[in-house]
């Protein structure tokens, strides 16, 4: 392409002029354009070859041959909104049914994982009719004015902490409150969360949702102590000050409806609510749907005797593809919404939100749903799945080694390719070691590694690429982290000295 051409220096100079400032470049004091990329390489104008470390989106790798041919197909023949009858969004609603619990089997497709969690939101106060929300801290869930109000990491530095917001803290085992020596860290953060849950409804606040991510991104990367969903679920069956609140959904967020269905709008069974997921990460890098590491069993191991309500699949598409997800369940209360044909259980909604929840503007397109299709088929062709199982679990022994040798690396955690290195500056104390973690990622980006950090003190190395990322490319990244910190070690003495010079 012809602007593929231009002038490094000239296309940062037309960026810096017509792009806002918060849309923030990665490596800032020295950007890479980026022309091309392939699998889980990317390569700049000058031809030189990048590890992708960072790109967790395109799933299946960059420009996969099938899924190219796939969205070139359908956009020969057609490609509109999905208010007509089309055959692609069906099928890619029974693929995707095919993978999930057998209870979410009804979907919406949407353009973006925050118009997801809008929806799950709007969902969930609708039929509550409360308004409050519980979240974790550090937590990030979208860009929409109503996500950024249950966005601990970007409210904080906006216009603050709404009253119906109530943050929990994040159930974080290595900087968190109960840490790696607690008898039991998922109980303890669990009642943190009915803690916070039972402080609200004595103020006399009434909660609509709790929104969690499985395993939270910017966060830090950090990986929930095993059973932590279904202490949550457990405490607010078994509690009365947990009766009446949320519901969960990774990559990014966990819903929790009241407990009992409401007579006037069900009859018959329903079993008291529990979980719902969605993701932040990406379909594939851990497994997790929309999660970004290792195979959908992660997923349903992680939330474990939790049946989700919504489940919110927020970026299932390759290479940034505009599609995500959100799938419920017929026997949760959420359904009402969303009922079967043949449930005969048509609630009358009102007018608004039965139209404005009816469509997104490419969200199960016939182009969206042909690429989810072929998403799906190279997942399943190429096992990459397990393949990022098996290769996530042999890049942390090798990051496990680095902690071992290097006294900055204070943990190292993941699930599949979902890993963070958290950097520190002393062991004790755990002070975040952020301006060293600053220098090495922009180190590894000058030996053709990118990687970027991430955290509350933007000191962890955040692995999440591309699922075809091979055992060759996790001995090729960690031997040059490795060299990087041995140079540290033998020449840099101070935080100050890790300062790039101009």
């Amino acid at each position: 392409m012809a602007a593929d051409q231009r002038p490094k220096a000239d296309t940062l100079a037309l960026r810096q002029r017509l792009i806002s400032s918060s849309c923030r470049l990665f490596f800032p004091e020295d950007p890479v354009k980026i022309v091309r990329a392939q699998g889980q390489y990317m390569y700049d104008e000058q031809g030189a070859e990048y590890i992708d470390c960072i790109s967790n989106v395109a799933h299946v790798g960059h420009c996969h041959p099938l899924v190219v041919q796939a969205a070139h197909e359908q956009n020969q023949v057609l490609n509109t909104n999905s208010r007509y009858l089309h055959d692609n969004i069906v099928d890619y609603a029974q693929r995707l049914s095919e993978t999930l619990p057998e209870q979410l089997c009804v979907f919406y497709f949407l353009n973006s994982g925050s118009e997801a969690n809008d929806l799950a939101l709007r969902l969930a106060r609708h039929y509550t009719g409360h308004q409050d929300v519980v979240v974790l801290d550090h937590a990030y869930h979208g860009h929409l004015s109503s996500l950024i109000d249950i966005s601990p990491y970007k409210f904080r530095n906006l216009d603050g902490q709404k009253e119906w917001v109530h943050v929990a803290p994040l159930p974080d085992t290595y900087r968190g409150p109960y840490r790696e020596d607690h008898p039991n860290p998922a109980m303890a953060y669990a009642n943190e969360v009915k803690r916070v849950v039972s402080s609200a409804q004595e103020k006399g606040r009434k909660i609509a949702a709790f929104f969690a991510e499985s395993l939270p991104s910017v966060g830090g990367q950090i990986i929930p102590p095993a059973g932590y969903f279904s202490q949550v679920a457990d405490s607010r069956e078994k509690t009365s000050s947990l009766t009446s609140s949320p519901w969960a959904s990774p990559l990014a967020t966990a819903t929790l409806l009241p407990a009992w269905p409401q007579p006037s709008l069900w009859r018959g069974h329903l079993k008291p609510p529990a979980l719902s997921t969605s993701t932040r990460g990406s379909y594939c890098t851990s497994g997790i749907p929309d999660l970004s590491c290792s195979h959908i069993s992660s997923w349903k191991a992680r939330t474990a005797h939790v049946e989700p309500h919504l489940l919110l699949l927020r970026t299932v598409r390759p290479k940034g593809f505009g599609a995500s997800a959100l799938a419920t369940g017929l026997g949760t209360r959420v359904a009402v919404l969303l009922p079967h044909p043949h449930s005969g259980a048509w609630p009358t909604l009102p007018g608004h939100l039965t139209c404005s929840l009816s469509l997104a503007q490419f969200g199960g397109s016939p182009v969206s749903c042909a690429v989810g299709l072929a998403v799906l088929n190279v997942l399943e062709k190429e096992q990459l799945q397990d393949h990022a199982t098996s290769v996530g679990s042999f890049l942390m022994q090798l990051l496990g080694q680095q902690k071992i040798k290097h006294p900055i690396v204070g943990d190292v955690r993941g699930v599949g390719l979902f890993i963070g290195v958290d950097l520190i500056k002393d062991e004790a104390t755990r002070t975040p070691a952020t301006e060293e973690a600053a220098y090495l990622v922009s180190r590894l980006k000058e030996n053709y590694v990118l990687l970027s950090t991430d955290g509350p003190g933007r000191n962890i190395l955040k692995f999440k690429p591309p699922m075809c990322f091979s055992l060759d490319n996790a001995r090729q990244v960690v031997a040059k982290l490795d060299a990087i910190l041995t140079d540290m070690e033998e020449k840099v003495r101070s935080c100050e000295t890790l300062r790039l010079q101009p």
